[in-house]
C-alpha cells in the first residue's frame, strides 16, 4: 500500500535541488537529511536521485546496515564502488585513481586486484580516504556527481570518519553528498552526534529534518493510495492513529477497518505479515535474521527450499509490499522496521538456529554475499548464534579482514570480542593458532594507530603482566616502546624511562636493537638530548648496515637529518636526507622519498634559500598527489611550503595553503605545524584573537620544558610575541625567561634558537623601562646562552645580528634574503636607534623604507611603530610630499595591495558576497573575510562601501 503519488516534501526537495545547484557551480556540498524511522527519508533521497539522474547527475547509492556497529567497515563505499565497477569496469575506475591507488582500493573490492603489500599501518587508513576523495573529484570534471549514504546512523567508525573527510575536503569539485538518518535513534551517547555537530559547521553542510506530515498531506498519501479521495473522517481517523509517520499510514491502511488501535508500533508493523500464510512468514523470519537484503541463492540454502517452493512462499510477500525484489537476485525488507520487527519475532531457539545456519551456509560458499563481507557475516551470525567457540573462531578472522582495509577501529571491536570469549573456549589458543598475549599486542598495536592511548596502556598492560622479559626480552621491548608512544600522546614525561629500559633488554645487535635505539634516538633529539640521541641513531644506522636492511637505514638517516637540523648543521641535514631519498626511489618507498624531501624543504629554508624551498616542496605536493599520499605526506610538505612562504612575507598565498591542508584531517603532529604557521602569521598582523585561540588549541599556553623542542619552544615564543601585542612586556619577559631555562638546551636551528634570542631582544627593550631588573637579569642569560649558540648560516647570522642590536647590517642580510618582516623589524629598530641618538634624517629615511614592507604585509602592530616612530621625529613615510603616506591621511597605492588583495578589492568594488568573491577565485569564504579585513585596514576604512569609493578614488583598480 505504498503511495504512486510523492506527497509533501516539496520543501525538502528544493532544498536538495537547490544543493545540486550550488555543487553543479564547482562548490561541493552535503546535505544530512535526519528523520523518525518510517519518516519517508528513503522515499525523499530516491525521488530527488531520479530527478538529478534525469538532469545528467552520476548518481552513485550506498548504505549502512545494522552489521557495521559489529565491524562491518566502509560498507556504503564499497557499494558505490561496486555500482561503479559494475557501470564502467575496473580498469577505467583504476584510471581515474594516482599510480597504485587501485592497490588500495582492492582492501575492499577484490575486482581491483591483489591489495598493496605495503605494511605501512599508521598512514594506510589515510591514504585510502584520498583515493575515495580523488576517485570523486576525477569522476566529477565528466560529470556532477550525488553520492546518497543512507542510515548513517549504523556506520560504522571507519565510515563515518571518511564522510567526515569528504565533507571536509571536496571544497570546488561538483560533488554533492546525501545521508540520511534516524534522529530518533540519536541517544546522547551515540557516535554519530558528534560527527553531525563536526558537519554542521562545515561550510556548505546543510540539514534538512523531515517533519511528519500534516493531515492534508496524509489524506493527499491516502488518496494515492485507495485511487479515489478518502472520507475525511477516515483520514482524521488515520492521521490521529498515524500520528503523520507515512510507513503506519501505509501499514493503518493495509489492514483497514480490521486493524484495531495498536498496542505498539511494531504491532502495527507486523499486522500485514501476521495475515500471509505460515510458510511465507517462516520464511520471512529467515530472511530478516540475514539483514535487510538477502540473495536469492542464500536464502534458498538456508531455507531448504527448491528455488520454485522459494519463490512460491515469498509470492504472498512480494504481493503485498513487504519484500521487494532487488538487483542481482536478491530480496529486501521495504523498511529495515519491517525486518526489525520480524526478526523480533522469531523465539530464542529458532533465533540461535537460523543464524548458526546463516553462518554455516556462508562458510561453506563465501560467494553468497557480496565481495568482502564473508567474515564479518559469519562472524555476525556466529555471534548471534550464542556459539561461543565458532563466534571466537571467526570474530578472529574478521579482525584480519579489518585490518587489511585499514579498519583498525573495527579491528579492535572483533579483538575485544575474541578477548571476551577467550575463557569460554579451552582450547582457544589452538583453534586460532595464537596466544592471549598475541591478541593484546595486536589490539594495542591497532589502538596505537587510531590514537586510543587509554585503551593501548590497558593491552600493553595485560601482555607485559603475561610475559617473561628474561625469556623474552625483545618482546617485552617492543611492547616498551608501545608503552612509551602512549605515555607521549598522553602528555606524561616518563617516556623515556621505558624507552631506555628497552634498550637495556635488547644489547645484542638486532633488528629489535634497531627499532629501540630509533625511537629512543628520535624522542631524545626531540626532547633537546641531541648529541645522545643522534650517537644512539648512528649506532642502530650501523647495525641496520650489517644487517642489510636499506628501509631501516633510509629511516635511519632521516632521523639523523633531524638532528643534524636542530644542532643547525643544516648542510649535514641536506645531505643526509639526499641519501634518503636515493635509497627511497630505488626501493620505490613513496613515504621514505616524501619524508626526506620535506625535511629538506625545511632545511632549505633554514639556510635562507626560502625560493628553493617553495619549488622543492610544490614537487614534493606534486608527487604525494601522485603517489596518493597527499593527506599523510603531502600535508607536511605544505605545511614547510607555508613557513617558507611566511619568512619570504607572502603570507596570504601562506593562509591559503594552511587552510586548505586544514581541511584535509592531517594527521594531528602535523595539524599542529601548521596551526603554529599560522599563528606567526597572526602574531605578524595582530590578529590577538587568532593567535590566543591557535595557542589554546595546540596546547600552547603553558609549555612545559619536557615537551618536545620545536614544539615547546615554538609554543613559548608565540606565547611572548602574545604578550607584547597585548602590551604587557612584563608577562612577555616572564615567559621569555621560562624559554631561557637553564635545564632545556637550546637548538642552534635558525628558526628556533636564533629567532627565539632576537625576539627576547625586543622584550628586553620593551621592558626595560618597567621592570629593569628582571630585564637585566634575562638579558644576561641571553648574552651567555647565544655565547655558545653556534650561527651557522645566512638566517642563523641574521638573526644574531638583531639579537647583538647591529639592526642596519641586519636589515641589510635580510634584504638579501628577501624575507621582509624581518627587514622591516630591523629598519624600524635602527631608526629608534638613530632618532634616540638625534639623527631624525637618518631616523626618516629608515622609516620611509620599513612602511611599504610592513603595509604591504598587513603588519598592523609594526605599522603602528612606524606611524608613532614617524610623527615623534616628524617624518613623512612617502617620498613625494604631494602624496603622504597611507599611515598619516588614510592614502595607499596599488603596490601596498597585494596582488590577491587587489583581486578581491575589484570584486568588492563590484559589489559582490564574500560567498560570491571565494567561488570565483577559487578559494575559501573565510579567506575571503580576511583578505576584506586587511583591505580595510590598508585603506584606513570600516565598511566595504568605503572601501570601493575610495578604490575608485584613488584609482586603485585601474
Amino acid at each position: 500500500m505504498v503511495s504512486p503519488v510523492f506527497v509533501g516534501r516539496e520543501a525538502e526537495l528544493g532544498t536538495l535541488s537547490e544543493a545540486f545547484e550550488e555543487a553543479r557551480k564547482q562548490a561541493a556540498s552535503a546535505v544530512l537529511i535526519g528523520g523518525e524511522a518510517g519518516g519517508g527519508k528513503t522515499r525523499l533521497v530516491t525521488r530527488f536521485a531520479e530527478q538529478a539522474a534525469s538532469a545528467g547527475a552520476h548518481v552513485l547509492m550506498g548504505g549502512c546496515v545494522e552489521l557495521s556497529t559489529e565491524g562491518l567497515a566502509y560498507a556504503p563505499f564499497t557499494a558505490a564502488l561496486r555500482q561503479l565497477v559494475k557501470e564502467m569496469g575496473a580498469p577505467d575506475v583504476a584510471a581515474l585513481l594516482p599510480e597504485g591507488g587501485d592497490r588500495d582500493l582492492a582492501r575492499l573490492l577484490p575486482e581491483f586486484g591483489e591489495p598493496s603489500g605495503d605494511k605501512e599501518t599508521e598512514t594506510g587508513r589515510a591514504r585510502l580516504f584520498e583515493q575515495f576523495l580523488t576517485l570523486l573529484e576525477r569522476l566529477a570534471e565528466r560529470r556532477p556527481v550525488i553520492l546518497v549514504i543512507e542510515d548513517i546512523h549504523w556506520a560504522d567508525r571507519s565510515s563515518r570518519d571518511l564522510i567526515a573527510f569528504l565533507s571536509r575536503n571536496l571544497k570546488d569539485a561538483p560533488v554533492l553528498l546525501v545521508m540520511t538518518y534516524r534522529s530518533d535513534e540519536l541517544h546522547r551517547q551515540h557516535p554519530l552526534r558528534p560527527v553531525l555537530a563536526e558537519l554542521g559547521r562545515v561550510e556548505g553542510v546543510a540539514r534538512i529534518d523531515l517533519p511528519r506530515l500534516t493531515e492534508e498531506e496524509v489524506a493527499a498519501q491516502m488518496a494515492g493510495i485507495r485511487g479515489d479521495v478518502p472520507e475525511w473522517s477516515l483520514v482524521k481517523s488515520v492521521y490521529r492513529r498515524s500520528e503523520g509517520i507515512p510507513l503506519f499510514v501505509e501499514a493503518l491502511m493495509e489492514c483497514g477497518d480490521a486493524c484495531s488501535l495498536p498496542e505498539s508500533l511494531q504491532d502495527l508493523i507486523i499486522a500485514s505479515v501476521e495475515r500471509l500464510p505460515e510458510e511465507t512468514q517462516r520464511v520471512l523470519r529467515i530472511a530478516a535474521a540475514g539483514g535487510n537484503r538477502v540473495g536469492h541463492e542464500l536464502l534458498a540454502a538456508v531455507t531448504d527450499l527448491s528455488d520454485l517452493d522459494l519463490e512460491a512462499a515469498l509470492r504472498p510477500a512480494i504481493a503485498g509490499n513487504v519484500i521487494q525484489v532487488a538487483d542481482g537476485r536478491a530480496y529486501a525488507f521495504r523498511h529495515s522496521l519491517i525486518r526489525e520487527a520480524v526478526h523480533d519475532e522469531m523465539l530464542p531457539g529458532e533465533h540461535n538456529r537460523i543464524h548458526a545456519r546463516f553462518a554455516e551456509e556462508i562458510d561453506r560458499d563465501r560467494r553468497l554475499v557480496p565481495p568482502g563481507r564473508a567474515a564479518i557475516e559469519i562472524a555476525h551470525h556466529w555471534y548471534s548464534a550464542r556459539d561461543n567457540l565458532w563466534a571466537l573462531v571467526s570474530a578472529w578472522e574478521a579482525a584480519g579482514k579489518a585490518h587489511a582495509a585499514f579498519a583498525y577501529t573495527e579491528q579492535i571491536q572483533l579483538l575485544e570480542r575474541v578477548l571476551s570469549l577467550w575463557d569460554r573456549v579451552p582450547d582457544a589458543a589452538e583453534r586460532i593458532g595464537v596466544s592471549h598475549t598475541t591478541l593484546l599486542e595486536l589490539a594495542s598495536e591497532a589502538a596505537a594507530i587510531t590514537g586510543e592511548p587509554d585503551r593501548g596502556l590497558k593491552y600493553v598492560k595485560g601482555a607485559l603482566a603475561e610475559l617473561d622479559e628474561a625469556a623474552e626480552p625483545e618482546r617485552v621491548a617492543n611492547l616498551l616502546v608501545r608503552r612509551s608512544q602512549f605515555k607521549i600522546d598522553k602528555g606524561r614525561s616518563d617516556a623515556a624511562d621505558h624507552l631506555r629500559y628497552a634498550e637495556r633488554l635488547v644489547r645484542t645487535p638486532s633488528a629489535a636493537r634497531v627499532r629501540v635505539l630509533s625511537r629512543l634516538g628520535s624522542y631524545l633529539m626531540f626532547t633537546h638530548e641531541t648529541q645522545e640521541g643522534a650517537a644512539l641513531t648512528r649506532e642502530a644506522l650501523g647495525i641496520a648496515r650489517d644487517l642489510g636492511d636499506e628501509c631501516l637505514e633510509a629511516e635511519l638517516l632521516t632521523n639523523l637529518a633531524l638532528g643534524q637540523s636542530l644542532d643547525g648543521d643544516l648542510e649535514a641535514a641536506l645531505l643526509t636526507n639526499q641519501r634518503a631519498i636515493e635509497i627511497g626511489e630505488r626501493l620505490e618507498s613513496p613515504r621514505i622519498v616524501l619524508r626526506a624531501l620535506a625535511n629538506n624543504v625545511d632545511a632549505l629554508n633554514n639556510l635562507g634559500r626560502s625560493e628553493e624551498a617553495v619549488e622543492l616542496a610544490l614537487r614534493g605536493e606534486a608527487k604525494a598527489r601522485k603517489y596518493g599520499r597527499y593527506r599523510v605526506s603531502g600535508a607536511f610538505i605544505a605545511n614547510n611550503r607555508a613557513e617558507a612562504l611566511e619568512a619570504l612575507g607572502r603570507w596570504d598565498e601562506a593562509v591559503e595553503i594552511i587552510e586548505r591542508a586544514l581541511t584535509m584531517d592531517p594527521l594531528p603532529r602535523t595539524r599542529g605545524y601548521l596551526l603554529r604557521v599560522r599563528a606567526d602569521i597572526a602574531a605578524g598582523r595582530g590578529e590577538i584573537d587568532l593567535l590566543a585561540a591557535v595557542l589554546a588549541d595546540i596546547g600552547g599556553m603553558h609549555g612545559q620544558p619536557d615537551e618536545f623542542a620545536q614544539r615547546w619552544m615554538t609554543n613559548l615564543r608565540l606565547n611572548v610575541e602574545l604578550h607584547l601585542l597585548r602590551g604587557n612586556p612584563v608577562e612577555a619577559l616572564r615567559a621569555a625567561e621560562q624559554l631561557l631555562s637553564s635545564r632545556t638546551p637550546h637548538s642552534s636551528k635558525p628558526m628556533l634558537g636564533w629567532r627565539s634570542m632576537a625576539l627576547i631582544r625586543l622584550v628586553h627593550q620593551a621592558a626595560e623601562s618597567i621592570a629593569p631588573e628582571l630585564s637585566r637579569q634575562t638579558w644576561a642569560k641571553v648574552q651567555e646562552m647565544v655565547e655558545s649558540l653556534p650561527a651557522k648560516g645566512a638566517v642563523a647570522e641574521a638573526y644574531r645580528l638583531m639579537c647583538r642590536g647591529r639592526f642596519d647590517e641586519a636589515a641589510a642580510a635580510w634584504e638579501r634574503l628577501g624575507r621582509p618582516h624581518t627587514r622591516a623589524v630591523s629598519l624600524t629598530e635602527a631608526a629608534a636607534e638613530a632618532a634616540q641618538s638625534g639623527d631624525r634624517d637618518g631616523a626618516a629615511s629608515r622609516l620611509r623604507e620599513a612602511y611599504p614592507l610592513a603595509a604591504g604585509l598587513g603588519a598592523r602592530p609594526l605599522l603602528t611603530t612606524i606611524e608613532s616612530l614617524a610623527r615623534r621625529v616628524g617624518a613623512v613615510l612617502t617620498e613625494s610630499p604631494k602624496e603622504p603616506a597611507g599611515a598619516l591621511n588614510g592614502h595607499v597605492t596599488a603596490a601596498e595591495l597585494t596582488p590577491r588583495e587587489l583581486e578581491v578589492l575589484r570584486l568588492v568594488a563590484l559589489g559582490r558576497s564574500n560567498r560570491d568573491i571565494a567561488t570565483e577565485l577559487f578559494i575559501s569564504a573565510k579567506t575571503v573575510s580576511v583578505h576584506v579585513s586587511n583591505i580595510l585596514a590598508k585603506l584606513r576604512v570600516s565598511t566595504r562601501g568605503e572601501a570601493a569609493a575610495t578604490a575608485h578614488r584613488l584609482s586603485l583598480l585601474t
